[in-house]
């Protein structure tokens, strides 16, 4: 036996006591009851269940729940059940105690909590489908019976984010993959906006460390420049407020490394063009709660008066809070420099609930009882509302809720003059349904601002809309394309899904009739020939075709019914490998196909060999040698290479995590690979030859399009280019930005 063992455990038991008593002295700094006592015995308790259980990364398993604890009291906010809660999180999952057991020794509050977390332990997603909507559901379910649950989650997932680098590649893909997907839309949507903004990063570090290093790298030598432009900007902005006898404090905030990536992806820029990588914010306290919604136009009228204001960009959040809570008064102010830099006015309550979220709620609500409960309420309630009708496919249903989450608000008026609340692109068929189900269900069409409109016309905020209905007018299948809303896409899912079940009965009824009739045996034969007869997948379309009368049984199916089936045949299956759409191998059903077991802990090499023969470069996003990505093994065991940020793959990632394989290049530039280059600019004589030239002296690199247009004096065009992998793309962009009158380069993916 080791005789440091005795040592080692003392160092051990040393060090969880200090965490500990971190935890407690950050909760005697905060404004709740102090509550010690229940708090050190729900650490005792944890520690003694955790006791000689490690994590991945060899720390003792107890600072994973302190170090939550710590998240829940010091960066959401929360009191002493919740610190419990969290400290007790793992209790149930990873030991014999039972929720009953916690309920004995700490009441049934905190044991309701650990319960709705236990229920929800492990991430969202299950392996399969099934198993993914259902826990989803759970988490709303839990969400909307005590929010709490969700903030002690959101803080789980944080210190996982933060300790993510001692779990294997597959594995930090698939968690940084849902924490983008699922967790820091929910932290958004319920105000955590620093959590959020931190899963975002530390998911993007994980997944593009490259790319996280050169925006870190880039955003450290620009620091300086920043803060000069800051004190510039500011100098005057503080002679005026110390005129106007306020208390304040004004700080810069940066855009955060996601951000910054983010725009760069959508708007096709390099980082020297991120013109708003600076903010200012404002904060003040009130002279009087009463006057601080006055106080921020008083700041913002002083301010314009310094700056010209850009008359488009004023954000009105403080008379009407965003649905998380968010209120504060945002302008876009011309500095001196020629720069528009955003000034975020708040007051020191508004900052609270901007950086706590819903937690700061209650702490500005004590004793406030009975008032109007917010946006943020009506909010959950839509989504119990979603949960008592839920889409039957799995990842419906995520999307379906996930429109929810990430939505901007827009604010429209009834005829009557009520203010009403929708996620930003809602159409009027969205604000028929948020009034009431059977009013959605029976509009042709919608009047906005007295001029009438069809229901797929987006909203704009301000809009006053009326509904006009009918009692003929029934649910159309293409509501489902421009419905936005979570609350309307499942209403109009669930009348759909009615209809289709009661089509298919009907359909059953004609087709047994007719079968009997005829004389012929329903036997899988016949549907086949009828669906085959009809263009239709499987039975179930079949059957609704002919319930809904698009399908007549008639002479035709009777005689192609009738007709003897001749001679045996053996189906062929397509395959496609690689890359080349035109390479497919032919092979017989009856052979079996050798299939090659993919260790989803391994990384995988792709080399020019297997590139050819074993697996398939996904066409949504055309992945090159250089580009972060990684692999999904499909349901038929073949694997298919995404971008890491390929939309499919991010589903992919929270949904199939299972199936993630992580993957490495080792093409040593033998395949070459189609990529487009856009290019825009000023027009010029040569400029064309000048742009073939540029990409001519680059090595073995071959054009395969080219597509320019021109309009006005200016150019803009698509190049399509045969390259090995992505640094020769960087090369041949630098190059091309290297020619004069070329204002715009970047590689698009078609």
């Amino acid at each position: 036996m080791d005789n440091n063992t005795p040592q080692k455990e003392t160092i051990i038991d040393e060090v969880i006591d200090k965490a500990f008593q971190e935890l407690l002295d950050d909760y005697l700094k905060t404004k709740h009851r102090k509550r010690v006592e229940i708090i050190t015995k729900a650490f005792n308790f944890a520690n003694q269940a955790h006791k000689g259980i490690k994590r991945r990364s060899g720390e003792p398993y107890i600072m994973h729940p302190i170090a939550v604890a710590k998240i829940v009291c010091c960066e959401i906010g929360l009191g002493s059940t919740s610190i419990c809660a969290a400290l007790l999180h793992d209790v149930v999952e990873d030991t014999d105690y039972t929720v009953e057991d916690i309920e004995n020794l700490f009441g049934p509050k905190i044991a309701q909590i650990v319960d709705g977390l236990t229920k929800i332990s492990g991430g969202i997603f299950g392996d399969r489908a099934s198993e993914q909507a259902e826990n989803f559901k759970k988490l709303l379910l839990t969400m909307s019976s005590d929010i709490r649950v969700i903030l002690i989650k959101i803080a789980d997932r944080l210190h996982n984010m933060r300790t993510l680098g001692s779990m294997l590649p597959n594995k930090q893909y698939k968690i940084a993959g849902e924490t983008l997907y699922i967790y820091a839309p929910l932290a958004n949507r319920l105000g955590l906006y620093k959590i959020k903004t931190e899963l975002e990063n530390l998911s993007f570090r994980y997944e593009h460390p490259e790319e996280y290093e050169e925006i870190e790298a880039k955003l450290v030598a620009t620091a300086d420049e920043r803060e000069r432009v800051f004190q510039e900007f500011t100098s005057p902005i503080r002679v005026q407020l110390d005129k106007m006898g306020l208390k304040y404090r004004i700080l810069a905030r940066v855009k955060s490394i996601y951000s910054i990536w983010n725009k760069m992806q959508t708007k096709h820029v390099p980082f020297e063009e991120i013109y708003d990588l600076l903010a200012v914010r404002i904060i003040f306290d009130p002279k009087d709660q009463e006057e601080e919604l006055n106080d921020c136009f008083d700041i913002y009228v002083s301010i314009s008066k310094i700056y010209k204001p850009h008359p488009d960009r004023l954000r009105d959040w403080v008379s009407h809070p965003k649905a998380n809570g968010y209120q504060a008064l945002h302008v876009t102010l011309m500095a001196n420099n020629g720069q528009w830099i955003e000034v975020q006015i708040r007051s020191e309550r508004m900052n609270d609930v901007a950086e706590q979220g819903f937690a700061a709620h209650w702490k500005y609500k004590e004793g406030a009882g009975g008032e109007d409960e917010g946006e943020l309420e009506k909010w959950l309630k839509t989504i119990k509302e979603i949960l008592e009708d839920p889409q039957p496919d799995a990842m419906d249903f995520l999307d379906t809720i996930k429109l929810n989450l990430f939505a901007s608000e827009i604010f429209v008026f009834t005829p009557k003059g009520e203010l009403k609340t929708l996620p930003q692109n809602a159409t009027a068929l969205d604000f028929a349904f948020s009034l009431h189900t059977d009013i959605g269900s029976h509009c042709i069409g919608a009047k906005v601002n007295h001029k009438l409109v069809p229901l797929s016309h987006k909203l704009q905020s301000g809009d006053q809309v009326e509904i006009l209905t009918s009692k003929s007018q029934r649910v159309q299948p293409q509501w489902e394309i421009f419905a936005t809303t979570a609350k309307a896409r499942a209403k109009i899912a669930t009348i759909l899904r009615k209809e289709r079940k009661t089509n298919q009965r009907d359909g059953e009824e004609l087709l047994t009739d007719f079968l009997k009739k005829e004389e012929i045996k329903l036997e899988p034969s016949v549907i086949d020939k009828l669906c085959k007869m009809h263009n239709f997948k499987n039975e179930e379309e079949l059957l609704v075709a002919i319930g809904n009368k698009t399908i007549v049984l008639d002479e035709n199916e009777k005689s192609e019914l009738k007709e003897k089936q001749s001679g045996n045949w053996k189906k062929l299956l397509s395959f496609s490998f690689g890359n080349n759409k035109d390479k497919k191998t032919e092979v017989n059903a009856e052979t079996p196909v050798e299939k090659e077991k993919i260790n989803t802990k391994q990384i995988l090499k792709l080399t020019e060999d297997n590139l050819q023969k074993k697996y398939i470069m996904a066409e949504c996003c055309h992945p090159i040698p250089g580009d972060d990505v990684l692999g999904y093994i499909d349901e038929n065991d073949r694997v298919i290479i995404h971008k890491r940020q390929c939309p499919i793959a991010a589903k992919l990632k929270s949904s199939y995590g299972n199936r993630i394989v992580a993957t490495e290049w080792d093409t040593h530039k033998a395949l070459s690979f189609l990529v487009y280059i856009y290019i825009k600019g000023i027009d010029s004589v040569g400029l064309l030859n000048e742009v073939t030239q540029v990409i001519s002296r680059q090595m073995n690199v071959n054009i395969r399009k080219l597509n320019i247009e021109t309009e006005d004096g200016i150019f803009e065009g698509k190049i399509q280019l045969w390259v090995h992998d992505v640094e020769d793309v960087k090369s041949i962009c630098t190059n091309l930005r290297r020619i004069e009158n070329i204002k715009t380069v970047n590689r698009v993916e078609s």
